[in-house]
């Protein structure tokens, strides 16, 4: 997790946490992944190279390694999707799927939108990674209130306040 300690924390956020690090530590092939308010905001987010089987298996950095980089993508994808599903008349965008040659983005909406995006290995299945996506989503959604997403980037702000020293 981006947030080694989750002391202070309320127990929403604490939750939401251990629902990220069940994510990552019980889905194969999930390299990263990052939770993004609708403003693009980074709000939670794993950290690949506390995956153990994600280091032993890495050979590149993924999103040039940064949660950061993640949500600038995740928070991008999910933007010119909704615009494209405006001009097209088509309702909400619900998940995205982008297949490349050596990995996979998967970006879903969690709610007020605030975005799930998890970057998978080649090797990972997407029905399954987009399951447990699903899951999270709907575990998170209701509690995804503009005061936790508030703690949450304070508390991201905090920690990098803290590790700039």
């Amino acid at each position: 997790m981006t947030a080694p300690s989750t002391f202070g924390l309320s127990s929403e956020a604490r939750n939401l946490h251990w629902l990220l690090t069940n994510l990552v530590e019980e889905v194969p092939g999930i390299e990263s992944v990052a939770v993004v308010s609708s403003d693009g905001l980074l709000l939670l987010s794993s950290d690949p190279d506390r995956n153990e089987q994600a280091k032993a298996k890495r050979t590149r950095t993924g999103p040039r390694g940064s949660s950061a980089d993640l949500a600038t993508i995740v928070s991008g994808i999910g933007s010119l999707t909704i615009g494209a599903a405006r001009l097209m008349e088509s309702g909400g965008v619900k998940h995205t799927m982008v297949a490349m040659d050596e990995g996979s983005l998967f970006v879903m909406s969690i709610s007020d939108g605030s975005l799930l995006g998890v970057h998978g290995s080649a090797e990972c299945d997407m029905s399954v990674v987009a399951y447990h996506m699903a899951l999270f989503v709907g575990r998170a959604g209701h509690v995804l209130t503009p005061e936790l997403r508030s703690e949450l980037r304070k508390s991201l702000e905090a920690e990098s306040t803290g590790s700039a020293r």
